[in-house]
C-alpha cells in the first residue's frame, strides 16, 4: 500500500507540474527600425512622383496586386495560372500534409486507448512455479481496453506540437510565396510577350524602310547617280537589321512557352492570348509599404520566421529529453480459461501502473542533441536576418530601377519625338524639292530605331512596377 501511495503522489505531483514547458519561449523578431529602403527617406517618398507615377508611402499593395494594371486580360491570365499551376497545387497539398501532421502530433499528446484481445494455450514449467503443484496445460481467453497516458510534466510533448504547428505555418507562408511567384511569373511573362511583339512589329517596319531604301539606291545606281558602294552600304544595313528578328522571335517563343507552362498547359496549347502593351495601364499611384512593415508582409520573411519558431521549439524538445518521462497505463478486461465464462463477473481483471524512465548514462547523446538544436536555432535566426536584408535590398533595387527607368523613358521619348520631327521636316523638304527620297527613307528608318528604344523603355516601366509589387510582398499580412 505504501508503494501504491507513493506512485499516486508522484502522479499527482506530475499533473500539477504539467504546463511547465522547458526550453526557450519563442518571441517574434522585431522588424528593422529603418526609415528608408535606400537613399529615399520616409519624408522624401511621401507623394514623390517618378515620371507619371507617384509613390504612396505607408500604403500596402493589395492582395491582387496585378489589378493595379487595370487589364481584364491580365486578370484572367493570373487567375488561370493560380488555378492551373502545378507548383501551386503541390504547395497546397503540402500545406494539407503539414496540417495533418499537427493533428497527429496533438493526438499523440492525448490519452491513448486501444482494445486488445487474444486466445492462447499455456503450460507452466517447474522453473516458473518452483515446488508448487504444476497445473496442466490450459487454454485462455482475454479481451479488454488499455489506456495509456504520457504525463507531459516537462512540456516536451507540447513543445513538439508547437514545433509542428510552426512547420505548418511555414508551409502556409510557402503557399503565399507560391501565389506571389506564380502571379509574378504570369504578369512578367505577359509584359515580356507584349514588349517583344511590339519590338518585332517595329523591326519589321524598320526592315520595310531598309528594303525601300535599297530598291531606290539600286535605281539610282542604274541611273548612274550613286556608286556601287552606296548599294553595298544599303544591302549591309538591311542584312544587319534583319539579324534582330530571329533572336526576338526566339525570345517571344520562349516567353509564350513559359507562360503556357505557368498556366499549367503545354507549349502546344494555343489558348494563350495575343498580348499588346495597349492592353495594360501603368499604375499612376504605387503603394509603398514603410520599411518597418516589410518583415510582416513578405511571405519569404514570414516563412523564415516560422522556421525560427520551429527551431526554437526543437530546443525545448531536446531539453525535455534530458528529464524523466512518466507514463500511466491502465488495463481492464475479462480473462477466462473458457470462452463461455469470459464475460462473467468472476473473469473481471484490471491493473494500474506508473512507469518512470530517467536517463542516467547515454554517452552524451542527449546533451549533444540539445546543443545541436541550439545551433540550429541560431542558424535559423541568422537565416531570418539575411532574408530580411535580402528583402530590403530587392525593394531598394526596384525603387532605383523605377527612377532610372523613368530617366530612360524620358530620354527615349525625346529621341522618338526628335526623330519624328526630323521625318516631318524631311518629308516637307522632299515635297519642296530640297532633298531626295533617300533622305526621307533614312529619316524614317532612324525614327523606327528611336521607336524601338521607346518601346523597350516603356515595357521596362511595367516590369519595374510589377517587380516592386512583388518585392513588397503583394498579399496582405496574415494575423498570427
Amino acid at each position: 500500500m505504501k508503494t501504491l501511495n507513493t506512485i499516486l503522489i508522484g502522479a499527482v505531483s506530475s499533473v500539477l507540474l504539467a504546463g511547465c514547458a522547458v526550453g526557450p519561449d519563442f518571441r517574434r523578431p522585431e522588424p528593422p527600425q529603418a526609415e528608408r529602403y535606400d537613399t529615399l527617406s520616409a519624408a522624401d517618398a511621401m507623394g514623390v512622383e517618378v515620371d507619371s507615377q507617384r509613390l504612396l508611402l505607408g500604403e500596402n499593395p493589395p492582395a491582387q496586386w496585378w489589378q493595379l494594371f487595370n487589364s481584364p486580360v491580365l486578370d484572367a491570365l493570373v487567375q488561370r495560372a493560380l488555378a492551373g499551376n502545378r507548383t501551386m497545387t503541390a504547395a497546397q497539398w503540402s500545406l494539407v500534409q503539414a496540417d495533418e501532421f499537427v493533428n497527429a502530433r496533438a493526438g499523440a499528446a492525448a490519452p491513448q486507448v486501444s482494445m486488445t484481445g487474444g486466445v492462447g494455450r499455456q503450460k507452466y514449467g517447474a522453473q516458473f512455479l518452483g515446488p508448487s503443484p504444476k497445473p496442466p496445460p490450459f487454454t485462455y481467453f482475454a479481451i479488454g481496453p488499455t489506456v495509456s497516458y504520457a504525463l507531459d510534466f516537462t512540456g516536451g510533448v507540447s513543445r513538439s506540437v508547437e514545433q509542428q504547428r510552426a512547420l505548418a505555418e511555414y508551409q502556409q507562408h510557402q503557399v503565399e510565396a507560391a501565389t506571389m511567384s506564380v502571379s509574378g511569373h504570369a504578369v512578367l511573362q505577359a509584359f515580356g510577350i507584349a514588349s517583344l511583339r511590339a519590338q518585332i512589329a517595329t523591326v519589321e517596319s524598320l526592315l520595310e524602310r531598309d528594303r525601300e531604301n535599297l530598291q531606290l539606291v539600286k535605281l539610282a545606281f542604274d541611273a548612274g547617280s550613286v556608286s556601287r558602294l552606296d548599294v553595298l552600304s544599303a544591302e549591309s544595313q538591311l542584312a544587319s537589321d534583319a539579324t534582330l528578328l530571329p533572336a526576338m522571335r526566339q525570345e517571344l517563343s520562349e516567353a509564350q512557352h513559359a507562360l503556357a507552362i505557368t498556366l499549367g498547359t503545354t507549349p502546344a496549347d494555343d489558348s494563350v492570348p495575343a498580348l499588346d502593351l495597349e492592353q495594360f495601364t501603368l499604375p499612376k499611384d504605387i503603394p509603398l509599404s514603410v520599411p518597418s512593415e516589410l518583415a510582416r508582409r513578405r511571405p519569404d520573411i514570414l516563412a523564415a520566421e516560422a522556421q525560427l519558431h520551429a527551431a526554437t521549439a526543437a530546443v525545448g524538445v531536446a531539453q525535455a529529453n534530458l528529464y524523466p518521462h512518466l507514463e500511466l497505463s491502465s488495463t481492464m478486461g475479462q480473462q477466462s480459461i473458457t470462452a463461455s465464462s469470459l464475460f462473467g463477473s468472476a473473469s473481471n481483471v484490471w491493473s494500474m501502473t506508473a512507469g518512470l524512465v530517467a536517463p542516467l548514462f547515454d554517452g552524451g547523446k542527449l546533451r549533444a542533441e540539445k546543443r545541436a538544436a541550439i545551433a540550429a536555432m541560431n542558424a535559423s535566426a541568422a537565416s531570418y536576418e539575411q532574408t530580411v536584408l535580402n528583402a530590403f535590398g530587392q525593394v531598394a533595387d526596384c525603387l532605383q530601377a523605377l527612377g532610372h527607368g523613368s530617366d530612360q523613358l524620358q530620354a527615349q521619348t525625346r529621341a522618338e519625338q526628335a526623330a519624328r520631327a526630323t521625318v516631318e521636316m524631311t518629308r516637307q523638304s522632299y515635297q519642296e524639292g530640297n532633298v531626295g527620297i533617300l533622305q526621307v527613307l533614312d529619316a524614317e528608318r532612324r525614327y523606327q530605331q528611336a521607336k524601338l528604344g521607346f518601346v523597350r523603355a516603356q515595357a521596362q516601366r511595367y516590369v519595374d512596377t510589377a517587380a516592386l509589387m512583388l518585392a513588397l510582398g503583394g498579399a496582405q499580412p496574415r494575423t498570427s
